[in-house]
C-alpha cells in the first residue's frame, strides 16, 4: 500500500509539472501560483541538495526531477508573467512604469530568497524528515488557495487545466494518507497535523475543480 501511495503521488506530480510547462509556454503564462511555485522550488531545491549529500535515495532522485520541472514553469514565470504584475507601484511614474521590468525581477527575487529562507527554518527547527513533511503540506495548502485566487483574477483558464487541478488533488491526497493516516517516513505512527491539512487542501482542490468545470477553457 505504502508503494502504491508513493507512486500515485509521484506520477499524479510529475504530470502537473509536465502540463503546467506545457500550457506555460501554449497560453503564454505560467499554470503555478508564484507564491507557492517559489516555496516548491526552494523544498526541492533544499531536499535535493541534502539527499546527495548521502547515500542517493530513490527520493533524492525524483526531487532532482521534480526541481528541474519546476525551474522549467520558474522559466515560464519569468517569461510571461510580468502582466500579471502591477503595472504601477507606489510613487512610479506612469511611462517609466511601462517599460520596466526591474520592480518585477527583483520582487520575484526576493520572493525566492525568502522562499529559501523559510524551508531552511523548517528543517532547522524540525530535522530533515518532519520539517520536510511539515513545510510540504503547508505550502501544499497555500498552492490549493491560491489556485482558486489566480482562477478569479485571471477569469479564465490561461494557464490552467483539469489535468493540473485534478492531479495536483490527487497527488496529494495520496501522501496525506501515506504519512498522516498509515505513518511513514518522519511519522511512523502517523500525524494529526498532516491529516488536518491535508484534508483542508482536498475541500480546496474540490472547489477549484468545480470551478474550472465551469469556466470557459482558454
Amino acid at each position: 500500500m505504502k508503494l502504491i501511495l508513493t507512486l500515485i503521488s509521484g506520477i499524479c506530480w510529475t504530470i502537473v509539472y509536465i502540463d503546467g510547462i506545457r500550457l506555460g509556454f501554449k497560453h503564454r503564462s505560467y499554470a503555478i501560483p508564484f507564491y507557492a511555485l517559489a516555496l516548491n522550488f526552494a523544498w526541492e531545491l533544499l531536499y535535493t541538495y541534502y539527499g546527495f549529500q548521502s547515500t542517493i535515495s530513490v527520493q533524492a532522485l525524483v526531487n532532482a526531477v521534480w526541481l528541474v520541472f519546476d525551474a522549467g514553469i520558474l522559466i515560464t514565470y519569468f517569461k510571461y508573467g510580468r502582466k500579471y504584475f502591477p503595472a504601477r507601484l507606489p510613487g512610479s511614474a506612469p511611462a517609466a512604469a511601462d517599460n520596466n521590468a526591474t520592480p518585477f525581477i527583483v520582487w520575484s527575487a526576493l520572493t525566492l530568497i525568502a522562499a529559501c529562507c523559510v524551508e531552511y527554518a523548517f528543517r532547522k527547527e524540525f530535522g530533515v524528515r518532519v520539517g520536510a513533511g511539515y513545510s510540504a503540506f503547508l505550502q501544499n495548502l497555500l498552492m490549493s488557495v491560491l489556485f482558486i485566487n489566480m482562477l478569479v483574477r485571471r477569469g479564465s483558464r490561461e494557464g490552467q487545466s483539469l489535468t493540473i487541478a485534478v492531479g495536483k488533488w490527487l497527488g496529494t491526497l495520496a501522501p496525506t494518507a501515506l504519512f498522516g493516516i498509515i505513518g511513514d517516513g518522519g511519522f511512523p505512527n502517523g500525524s494529526f497535523l498532516i491529516v488536518v491539512v491535508g484534508m483542508l487542501c482536498s475541500i480546496f482542490d474540490l472547489i477549484y475543480i468545480g470551478l474550472l468545470l465551469k469556466t470557459k477553457p482558454a
